[in-house]
């Protein structure tokens, strides 16, 4: 159904809802008068509720969901999928699953986020989860005209967590094992620490990704391991496209880790973290650096933390932030400035020293 108000000659407002086509294919309306045009909206959305209550009372928001997951299949990346599956089979269908779809109430939604909230879930992270819910709705609204509750619910509020990072020291000790220790696991700690790539890029990177005569290194590919919803399996690796087509960049490889790249060179066909024709995953790489961490007796950090390091250590050595914006395959620059930029207290400290004043 489709609604529009106008003002009339005569001073009333009309409004105006689709309830169908006749049989030559023209719309049908049906028709709305007030003497505003809030009057009007009114009336229309009390005409919508019960018409949709009518044609879909039965309809549970399971129900909902699997249509909405068939027609967005497969316009969306299998992973992307996948994320939305799990999300929706871990938090929304065991607490709303099975509530008939007009029965979820703004309140309701509400006290869902508190509990996730209770459960000591990010604010980011039930954010992510109530847009999805929002989706969904907004499904439900586009094709049966039901009222979307989460219309009238605000999102958490995002607190941006901060990522532990190895100190300036800390790096220099890490590097320095690095250096000491050549092998397939350190060349890949080592080329994230000069290039900054995620993970799953790293695990995807093969030989033929990288050419040592032009010094380049080409991001085609990002691999990630996914939940399956048939089979035997509960998850499977996949190898895919990356996440955005910013993601997809050249980047120049650094004088500093061509010697290391090509102690190692392989064949075009073998990734470089194995050395073979089939891929580390991601979580294997990051169990392998947290065991170097421990052996060099550093604290635990996330993999991921080395491509913030990066990010940090090419603004102090002056990189503009468009050109590191675009090596680290980020849409906006502001990507680049809000999440991945960290300052030391003692690098403010020395900005802060260079005004020069007296009084």
């Amino acid at each position: 159904m489709l609604g529009s108000i106008y003002l009339r000659k005569d001073g009333r407002y009309e409004g105006r809802i689709t309830v169908g086509k006749n049989e030559d294919g023209k719309r049908i309306y049906h028709a709305f008068f007030g003497r505003t045009a809030e009057e009007v909206t009114q009336k229309m959305a009390v005409f919508t509720e019960n018409q949709s209550t009518d044609t879909c009372s039965e309809l549970t928001f399971r129900d909902i969901f699997l249509q909405w997951e068939t027609s967005i299949q497969s316009r969306i990346k299998e992973s992307t999928l996948a994320n939305y599956r799990m999300k929706a089979e871990k938090h929304l269908l065991p607490e709303f699953g099975n509530v008939n779809i007009h029965n979820i109430s703004p309140n309701s939604i509400r006290h869902f986020a508190q509990e996730k909230q209770d459960t000591h879930l990010s604010n980011r992270y039930i954010t992510d989860i109530l847009v999805l819910m929002k989706t969904i709705l907004k499904f439900a609204f586009s094709k049966y005209c039901i009222r979307n509750p989460m219309n009238e619910v605000a999102m958490p509020k995002r607190i941006r967590s901060e990522v532990s990072l190895l100190s300036t020291k800390q790096q220099v000790k890490l590097e320095r094992y690095l250096a000491e220790h050549h092998d397939l696991t350190t060349l890949g700690i080592a080329l994230v620490k000069v290039t900054g790539l995620r993970i799953g890029e790293l695990c995807a990177l093969q030989w033929r990704d990288i050419d040592l005569k032009k010094r380049t290194l080409t991001v085609r590919k990002t691999i990630q391991r996914i939940c399956c919803k048939n089979g035997e399996r509960k998850t499977k690796l996949i190898i895919t496209d990356p996440k955005s087509t910013s993601s997809c960049r050249v980047i120049p490889i650094p004088d500093a880790i061509i010697k290391f790249l090509r102690e190692f060179e392989g064949k075009p066909d073998e990734y470089l973290l194995s050395g073979t024709d089939k891929p580390v995953e991601p979580r294997t790489m990051q169990n392998r650096f947290v065991r170097i961490l421990k052996n060099v007796k550093l604290p635990s950090v996330h993999f991921h933390a080395l491509r913030h390091m990066f990010a940090s250590n090419c603004i102090r050595a002056g990189f503009d932030i468009k050109s590191l914006s675009e090596i680290l395959g980020h849409s906006s620059v502001e990507i680049t400035l809000n999440i991945y930029v960290h300052s030391t207290f003692e690098q403010k400290a020395k900005y802060m020293n260079r005004l020069k004043m007296r009084f």
